[in-house]
């Protein structure tokens, strides 16, 4: 049998190590690659196009969502299974939205993330069960409504999330320039073009979105300068 080549984006180590050890213990994993930010996430499965991802959502410097989509293109063959301890229905239904191919809990056990493992390599969606409720309630809703679900947030370039993502993370312009490899005054238009789009006009109100739509994890303090 083929093994399954798994790439595992989660930026706390004690969590990866924990990750690692699980498959480990099973024969038809092998573990290529880990990741602690989004953006070196999407390097190693550029470079290793793994089977599987295994995907956090509140990564540094690129979160799960632009990290995947990014990671769909550089690497089309891949999955990926998000493993997070969000379970709003935007989350779920934006990584969906985005081209992840299954979401668990990190409430799970290790035999649910190893059976979602193989069936998303086995080309089978997997949802969880309390997700799959989730997308079913807000299904029903939606219907009974006559509305569709909204959407996880407004719609960014992936350059322009990729500024505000930085930004909310307190990176100043030259640091974001560097980082993405464009000029300061490129860094200037973005951040110009996401306050128009979001009608928020100062960095507190950007770093507040960004925690509210899961961009960044909430224990950023956020500032009023």
């Amino acid at each position: 049998m083929k093994r399954i080549t798994v790439l595992l984006a989660e930026d706390h180590a004690i969590v990866r190590e924990g990750l690692r050890t699980l498959l480990d213990l099973k024969d038809v994993f092998d573990v290529i690659g880990e990741a602690s930010t989004g953006r070196e996430a999407v390097d190693i499965a550029r470079k290793m196009r793994p089977d599987v991802v295994v995907m956090d959502i509140a990564m540094p410097e690129l979160n799960g969502f632009e990290a995947t989509k990014q990671i769909l293109a550089v690497s089309p063959n891949s999955k990926v299974l998000v493993l997070s301890a969000y379970c709003d229905d935007e989350y779920v239904s934006h990584m969906a939205s985005v081209g992840a191919s299954g979401y668990i809990l990190k409430q799970n056990s290790g035999e649910v993330l190893a059976h979602a493992i193989q069936e998303i390599a086995d080309g089978r969606p997997y949802f969880s069960k309390a997700i799959t409720k989730r997308i079913r309630n807000a299904e029903r809703k939606a219907r009974e409504s006559g509305t569709c679900p909204a959407k996880a947030r407004r719609s960014l370039t992936t350059r322009e999330a990729e500024v505000l993502q930085l930004v909310a993370e307190g990176s100043a312009n030259k640091q974001i320039a560097v980082l993405l490899g464009i000029s300061i005054k490129t860094v200037e238009k973005h951040r110009q073009q996401l306050m128009d789009k979001l009608d928020i006009h100062d960095t507190a109100g950007l770093t507040r979105h960004a925690i509210a739509t899961g961009v960044i994890e909430s224990n950023i303090q956020v500032t009023t300068t």
